[in-house]
């Protein structure tokens, strides 16, 4: 007997790890709105810098679209540091629908006050630098929600929907925003970036009732910053430690690989959006197949991906073809989303369920500081040792990393096989946020 083909993908949906995410009551009406603005956040990634050449003194262009990037970007690491005091009481719903709000409002302000005339460099990287200021507790409130609504087992799986959105908005946003751009120049994106936010707001704050999202018993949420959790706990220091480390030195990247593409290899812009679209499509993938992992032991499975990520950056510095290093870069796309969403979830299983919000902020705040930080260090590698050596360099400095963290992850176990056993040795199962880079593909 013949099955329909309705009934079949029917059945093969429910099967899927991504079916309890999918379709949990709050999680259906979150969704949308998060996908919305994570399309609208993956144009403004163009139009953020070209509004800042357009605004820019000519003689200067180069600092004020360097301080643009970094006001949407940095902020939101002071707001984590300066605003726990007031935010880590509230609820994940609530962080997260604030967040969008401020980002709505500073950035809708943007193509408003450009009509009329009165948009000049400094306000708008002011406002850029607002936009972000809640960020990093708006992520962490989303991360919470997700941990607190979804059985641990489904953990991983939240995480990975929402890394998978992110990665085809980085997809997909780019090209829009560069049709926009052409018919209503880059201040037009920001106003439609500036509405998926609105819907973003209304979907936390109007769409998730509050007794949607379980809250903790007890109440250590008033008295312990993020950071206090995070050195407190372990598990959590060195994941957090690993994370800076990673994305610390792929920072360097974004300055050495479009050096390589025009200086070393003669190319042009093109060749380095083949590179950047192959990345792309690989985390797009890489979302997909992360929600497959949950029967792996995350620890050595987050460890070993960065350790084959950084060997899969080598070929771009050891002059393989290019064909080669384009499928390389490809493949480091793929492991990107699997080792943002396992590291996620390590956070969300160790961090007391209290005090989850604060630790998530403060993660995401050491992961916003860690790729500016590590391209900031891209321009002296450069020059100290070309563009192919600062490549060599990262994914060098990457896959070392991540064998000291093998190391470190098999002398623990070497220990506790030899002591009393005083507790789990892994969060909870078999057994990191940004963002907003690449969306999926940025811490």
């Amino acid at each position: 007997m013949e099955v329909p083909v309705g009934l079949d993908l029917s059945r093969v949906m429910r099967s899927s790890p991504y079916w309890p995410v999918i379709s949990h009551p709050t999680l259906r009406r979150v969704l949308p709105g998060f996908a919305v603005s994570s399309l609208g956040d993956g144009m403004a990634v163009v139009a953020v810098s070209w509004l800042a050449i357009e605004l820019a003194p000519a003689a200067d262009r180069g600092f004020w679209v360097a301080l643009a990037a970094a006001a949407y970007t940095l902020s939101g690491a002071v707001g984590a540091l300066l605003l726990g005091r007031f935010l880590r009481h509230r609820r994940p719903s609530q962080l997260a629908g604030w967040d969008a709000a401020l980002r709505a409002g500073a950035l809708g302000a943007v193509p408003v006050l450009h009509a009329f005339g009165a948009l000049g460099i400094e306000g708008y990287v002011a406002l850029l630098a607002v936009s972000s200021a809640l960020h990093s507790w708006g992520q962490a409130g989303v991360y919470t929600l997700i941990a607190r609504v979804l059985p641990d087992r489904d953990h991983l799986a939240g995480n990975a929907v929402l890394s998978g959105v992110g990665a085809i908005s980085t997809v997909l946003g780019p090209p829009l925003a560069t049709l926009l751009i052409v018919f209503g120049g880059p201040a037009a994106v920001l106003a439609v970036d500036a509405a998926t936010f609105v819907v973003l707001a209304l979907t936390f704050l109007v769409g998730v009732p509050r007794d949607a999202v379980p809250e903790p018993k007890d109440d250590t949420a008033s008295r312990t910053a993020g950071f206090a959790v995070i050195r407190r706990v372990p598990a959590l220091s060195g994941l957090l430690a690993l994370s800076f480390m990673f994305f610390f030195l792929f920072g360097p990247v974004y300055v050495a690989l479009p050096l390589h593409v025009s200086d070393d290899l003669g190319a042009s812009a093109g060749l380095l959006a083949v590179y950047y679209t192959a990345f792309g499509i690989g985390a797009v993938l890489g979302s997909v197949l992360t929600g497959f992992l949950g029967r792996w032991r995350m620890w050595p499975t987050t460890v070993g991906i960065v350790i084959g990520f950084g060997a899969l950056m080598l070929p771009l510095g050891l002059g393989a073809p290019t064909a080669v290093s384009v499928v390389c870069f490809g493949a480091a796309g793929l492991l990107w989303p699997p080792y943002s969403s396992l590291s996620t979830t390590l956070f969300q299983r160790s961090a007391p369920g209290a005090l989850l919000p604060q630790a998530l902020a403060a993660c995401s705040a050491v992961r916003v500081l860690s790729v500016p930080l590590g391209t900031a260090l891209g321009g002296p590698l450069v020059a100290g040792f070309g563009a192919a050596g600062a490549l060599r360099l990262s994914g060098a400095g990457i896959a070392l990393v991540g064998l000291v963290a093998a190391a470190a992850l098999a002398l623990r176990a070497a220990r506790t096989r030899h002591e009393p056993p005083t507790g789990p040795t892994e969060p909870a199962c078999a057994e990191p946020p940004a963002g907003t880079g690449w969306e999926a593909g940025r811490p």
